[in-house]
């Protein structure tokens, strides 16, 4: 068995991630103690991405940097949040160490391509699964389910209480997102103002460039926990967002190897142990039910 430890310090990415590095990172490095069980002597039908994996002993997995909980770059350049786990996971299934994982900064406009062109291996990077990326990628999943929600101010000066109260304001997203597509397309009145990732849409709401930021709750609830003095949460989902682990389309074999993966950790309790040591450390959630995976 190779052991890895969760290092929890926060990194500080931008102004508002470098509020998580304090009270977010104190409460992840308290529920820190945890190892990955790395599978020995795994054996895989040649010619599978399984087994070609395997073999080379390493895999490169493409998450976001800048999501507290999720996905952030620590101060010694190591991502880590609840997707890296998931992904540790899966890797620890192939007979790959923590430290052989090659992990790649993957926005939310270059998944698809990063995929498609063989950069990366998987990505998990709160990735939502809808119609129109299945027909770029495959997905495994989903691990979770999210929802657009909206942080403003605190105070919440504008009074917006839910997406209807959008018209007219200056709404932060991400190039390339689901919630920035669904803004586009149900709530056309708002201004959109898209960056590439979401410590830029944080700090242009910090400096009154933006009315509100959208996208996924557990995204924003982590930016919240970084500034709880700066930002709020309006608190009401509006959409279900599927976290899916996306991986080149029409492998099939791997699609299912990941999705058995899931399962298992959903039923031995490692799914909720990886949530509890991150994003529920910095939330102060509980792990949820794990979702259905689709097999589709």
């Amino acid at each position: 068995m190779r052991i890895t430890r969760y290092a929890a310090t926060m990194a500080a990415v931008g102004l508002v991630l470098a509020g998580c590095s304090s009270d977010a990172g104190e409460q992840a490095e308290e529920a820190a103690d945890n190892t990955v069980e790395v599978q020995e002597n795994v054996d895989f039908e040649a010619g599978t991405t399984m087994a070609e994996l395997a073999e080379a002993g390493s895999i490169t997995i493409g998450t976001k940097y800048d999501q507290p909980g999720f996905g952030l770059l620590n101060p010694d350049g190591v991502p880590e949040g609840f997707d890296v786990e998931v992904g540790k996971l899966i890797a620890a299934e192939l007979g790959i160490a923590p430290e052989d994982i090659t992990w790649t900064e993957t926005v939310s406009a270059n998944r698809e391509p990063f995929i498609q062109n063989g950069q990366v291996d998987l990505v998990v990077a709160t990735y939502t699964i809808n119609d129109a990326r299945k027909q770029l990628v495959d997905f495994a999943g989903p691990y979770y389910v999210a929802g657009q929600d909206i942080m403003v101010a605190k105070g919440n000066p504008e009074g917006i209480t839910g997406p209807q109260d959008l018209a007219g304001k200056n709404v932060c997203s991400v190039e390339g997102s689901t919630p920035a597509q669904n803004i586009r397309d149900q709530y056309p009145d708002a201004q959109l103002t898209l960056f590439d990732v979401y410590s830029k849409c944080a700090d242009a709401l910090t400096n009154g460039q933006v009315d509100a930021v959208t996208t996924d709750n557990v995204i924003l609830t982590g930016l919240v926990a970084g500034n709880p003095d700066g930002f709020e949460l309006v608190g009401k989902p509006f959409t279900e967002e599927p976290y899916g682990i996306g991986l080149e389309l029409g492998d099939t074999e791997f699609r299912n190897f990941i999705n058995d993966v899931l399962e298992e950790s959903f039923e031995n309790g490692d799914w909720a142990a990886a949530w509890d040591r991150t994003a529920g450390a910095i939330t102060g959630e509980e792990a949820p039910e794990p979702p259905q995976v689709d097999r589709y």
